[in-house]
């Protein structure tokens, strides 16, 4: 049988790379410069910083983004988006034309409309209305750009999340967070550009392609880090080699990569160089920013973090270390919001006031302690789940407790800072918040706005890949800024 080097000996690749016209080294430079994935090698060793800060091509209000994301999707209706006929219409039948060739996740039969258990009221200047359940984040309403008209085209978890990270229900395309750090690199060479922190013991229902970089290259995926142990798992040396024998290693393994790229061409090979590198910086890059015991006392009772553990508030806190240090995209995933009612550990009245509690105080802090460090102008916050929740109790099994199923036709969502419209409410539902009846927007026009604030014409940032222009907001023409929610 003919060993791997033959095999590569037959192959148009290595024809054409090692013609005498070199044109498979030309090619190779021209799409490596254009696309930025690496450089060419005028120097021996020298390799293009893939993430290497980058000016984007139109004017910006934003450098960064720290995305929160409740997965499982909180009620609307418990937290921004007050219905009174919800409350007079409690325990009646769901009129017949909300039912009508409609599908859900769990509900069967005929449901019951629900109304909810607490209080709402005008908070600011503004005169947001917000749930009693969030008494710290009310006191920002000023603050905060609250779109009520949100609606996505799935109802499943996983699909969901990926439409919204990915533009695509299906897997495979690269996340928000990868375009953006494609785009722009990094501010900082010794730390990622896409930083991703989990709380609530439960990766998102859409796992890690929630944060993958899809057709990218591997270089633009969120690397996930931990206030727990390792910051993060396998950068550290082996037993036994210590750094400057790691450096030794490092050094061939680039002099042998290097050899194999310009023998075969893969811009692939350019980027598993600057992953090597870069996770020997990171060994001592990431350590020093997620120590957050370096924090004083004071700020860890403001945003209630506390060293050593894995948490929501511990994440807040990172979230603006990490910004501060240059970081482009910081996704927080907090598990724990999917409020179906079949038991204690999923109703509207005993888990979601704890859950809402677990966030309350850090979301108010972070916001907090970004606008008065300068930071908030700069960096886009958005608060979101995956999708809404029916205006209808679930009552899956007859259940006793009190809980909504998944819904996509209108869901809130709110953002800060960045160059968004503060202490601005976007959008409105029907009287029993189940359809959007005024300023409907899609995730692919979130998608946009977000594109549109860092800096990007979302229609032509794109990617050739598959004989298609790959976008994040996918194919079509329809998803549009929405120039209303921009100061």
């Amino acid at each position: 049988m003919q060993n791997a080097r033959q095999l590569w000996n037959l192959t148009r690749r290595h024809f054409l790379g090692g013609s005498t016209a070199g044109l498979g080294a030309a090619a190779l430079g021209q799409l490596l410069t254009t696309d930025g994935w690496a450089a060419g090698t005028q120097q021996k060793n020298q390799i293009a910083q893939p993430l290497a800060s980058k000016l984007p091509p139109l004017p910006s209000t934003a450098k960064s983004v720290i995305y929160l994301h409740m997965a499982g999707s909180p009620p609307q209706q418990e937290l921004f988006d007050y219905k009174p006929k919800l409350q007079e219409y409690n325990d009646k039948d769901c009129p017949d034309e909300y039912l009508k060739g409609e599908r859900f996740a769990f509900i069967k039969g005929h449901p019951q409309l629900l109304g909810t258990p607490y209080k709402f009221s005008r908070h600011g200047e503004s005169g947001q209305q917000i749930s009693e359940l969030l008494p710290l984040l009310s006191s920002l309403a000023d603050d905060l750009c609250i779109v009520r008209s949100m609606h996505s085209d799935q109802f499943n978890h996983a699909p969901a999340q990926m439409l919204l990270y990915t533009g695509s229900p299906q897997f495979g395309k690269p996340s928000m967070g990868s375009w953006i750090t494609y785009g722009l690199g990094s501010e900082n060479q010794d730390l990622p550009g896409f930083v991703v922190l989990v709380s609530g013991n439960k990766v998102p229902s859409a796992g890690k392609s929630a944060w993958g970089s899809g057709f990218l290259p591997g270089v633009f995926q969120g690397v996930q880090c931990r206030t727990k142990g390792e910051p993060v798992l396998f950068v550290n040396n082996p037993a036994g080699m210590n750094r400057r024998v790691r450096r030794l290693s490092l050094d061939t393994l680039r002099e042998l990569n290097e050899s194999q790229m310009a023998e075969q061409g893969d811009p692939e090979i350019a980027t598993r160089i600057a992953q090597y590198e870069m996770a020997y910086r990171m060994q001592i890059s990431v350590p020093e920013v997620m120590d957050i015991g370096k924090e004083s006392a004071d700020t860890h009772e403001f945003y209630g973090s506390k060293p050593g553990e894995t948490s929501f508030a511990n994440n807040c806190l990172l979230a603006r270390r990490l910004v501060e240090s240059g970081v482009r995209f910081v996704q927080l995933f907090d598990w724990g919001w999917d409020i179906h009612g079949t038991g204690a550990s999923n109703d509207i009245v005993e888990h979601l006031p704890k859950k809402c509690k677990e966030i309350d105080t850090p979301i108010y802090a972070l916001l907090t302690d970004l606008k008065r460090r300068g930071l908030l102008d700069e960096t886009l916050v958005v608060w979101s789940g995956e999708f809404g929740r029916t205006p209808m109790n679930e009552k899956r099994d007859n259940s006793k407790y009190l809980g909504r199923d998944h819904h996509p036709h209108s869901m809130s969502l709110w953002m800060a800072g960045g160059g968004i419209k503060p202490g601005f409410s976007y959008g409105s539902t029907d009287e029993l918040g189940y359809h959007v009846t005024d300023k409907k927007m899609h995730i692919h026009d979130l998608q946009a706005t977000i594109l549109h604030l860092l800096g990007f014409d979302p229609h032509k940032f794109s990617v050739p890949y598959q004989g298609l222009n790959q976008r994040l907001i996918g194919p079509a023409e329809e998803p549009r800024v929405i120039t209303d929610l921009i100061a």
